[in-house]
């Protein structure tokens, strides 16, 4: 088996212990974690990108950061305005200090803006990892916490075989068939070890 494949088949714990320890050994990663349970925002995550992306990294040997955009942050807020959000967003810009960009959203909000960017409904979510719920690949479908003690709270719907097995997996609960092509030839060209699955047909 491939080294970079060497979890690909291990138990969920296994994973999800390997997960975590790939996350500490990242020390600019491991700053934001910081930084986040510092804002101390309604039931926050770290998801997505800046997680996968580093795992991937680590089991390849290439730079702690590479081909991470950004880091995003989701919390709950049942106060849906805008004023509120963006207040939270210009306290977070003044926040993070870090080589990567940390972009904050209330998941509470996203059904207000979703359907006029992306020209579908979006049904209002109740916490902040229904949003992850709904992710277009399930290998992107995993949040991080750093709780008060210094362990990790890990939120994976969909387990992390698909991470470990650098296999892209739509999830097809909406239409997002362009998104995911998107993301997946991204990240092909990134990581060329990926497997991508295309998306279902009907």
């Amino acid at each position: 088996m491939s080294t970079h494949l060497r979890y690909a088949n291990a138990s969920d714990a296994i994973q999800r212990a390997a997960l975590v320890a790939i996350v500490e050994g990242c020390a600019p990663l491991m700053t934001t974690f910081v930084q986040a349970r510092e804002l101390n925002l309604p039931d926050w995550w770290i998801v997505s990108g800046a997680i996968y992306n580093h795992v991937w990294n680590h089991l390849t040997a290439k730079p702690e950061l590479y081909g991470v955009k950004d880091v995003d942050l989701f919390y709950f807020d049942s106060d849906t305005s805008y004023e509120a959000e963006d207040a939270v967003i210009r306290r977070a810009a003044s926040h993070f200090a870090g080589p990567v960009a940390v972009e904050v959203r209330n998941q509470a909000r996203v059904h207000l803006w979703y359907e006029a960017h992306f020209g579908q409904a979006y049904e209002p979510l109740e916490q902040a990892t229904d949003g992850i719920d709904n992710f277009v690949c399930r290998t992107h479908a995993v949040g991080m916490r750093l709780c008060a003690d210094d362990c990790f709270e890990v939120y994976a719907p969909f387990g992390l075989g698909d991470l470990f097995g650098f296999r892209l997996t739509p999830h097809a609960k909406r239409d997002n068939r362009v998104t995911y092509e998107e993301k997946a030839s991204r990240q092909r060209e990134l990581w060329p070890e990926l497997t991508v699955f295309p998306w279902p047909d009907g």
